[in-house]
């Protein structure tokens, strides 16, 4: 019999692991708790635990689904979007020394976080998302320029995300560095980086490529939403 990859499912591994202290629901199906993330996961496709994953449908907005294959909605639930991923993993990072300062961000830096989340658009990056690991950035005359950090925490891997450069400073390298310097951390505590990536995105598959990042397989991100959820405004 095959073991399947932590990676296969990384939203359940993460929720079952490194998320488990933020987890709602129960052995069935289980979310991220919504101030920190729109993640879920059903235990396996049985229809008692895709049950259970619909029952975690918020009243409106959607849950963010990444496994190997879409998702067909379960009752009660409809398919909002499917998207095909790239899942790639470093299991060494190209070293470089960066140019800029890197410096841990804090608490006190959530307010300037939470604006270039908006302004960039790196994912979904809650109210609490800055939490789920330690964020580092790159500020310019006081103003956060620049960030990178971690997200979903499967057993043995973590995942670098939050990735996003202010447009008016990119072309710096910021990024590169940011999450080569995330990435290094991650390997220090004897874990593999990995992230997720649009296929159209290939001058960002070239950095990750760069930085020592391979592709590990193609992935699905499918959003789920209650079927009885008002529309979108």
């Amino acid at each position: 019999m095959t073991i399947p990859h932590p990676l296969d499912r990384p939203v359940w591994n993460a929720l079952a692991t490194g998320w488990s202290a933020l987890a709602q629901g129960d052995d069935k199906a289980r979310r991220l708790d919504p101030a920190f993330g729109p993640f879920a996961a059903s235990a396996d496709g049985s229809p008692e635990n895709l049950a259970a994953l619909t029952a975690l449908l918020p009243a409106d907005g959607a849950l963010w689904i990444v496994e190997t294959g879409a998702l067909a909605p379960p009752p009660g639930a409809v398919q909002l979007r499917t998207t095909d991923l790239h899942q790639m993993v470093a299991p060494r990072i190209t070293p470089a020394a960066p140019h800029f300062t890197i410096e841990p961000l804090t608490a006190a830096d959530a307010p300037d976080m939470q604006a270039l989340a908006r302004l960039t658009e790196p994912g979904p990056f809650a109210a609490r998302t800055h939490e789920l690991a330690e964020f580092l950035g790159v500020k310019q005359d006081g103003k956060l320029v620049a960030m990178a950090g971690e997200r979903m925490r499967p057993q043995g891997f973590a995942e670098v995300s939050g990735v996003c450069t202010h447009p008016d400073h990119r072309g710096q390298g910021y990024a590169g560095g940011l999450m080569r310097a995330v990435a290094e951390r991650i390997l220090a505590r004897g874990e593999t980086p990995f992230l997720h990536v649009y296929p159209s995105n290939t001058g960002a598959i070239a950095l990750y490529e760069a930085l020592g990042f391979v592709l590990r397989r193609p992935i699905t991100l499918t959003l789920l939403a209650r079927a009885d959820a008002p529309p979108a405004a």
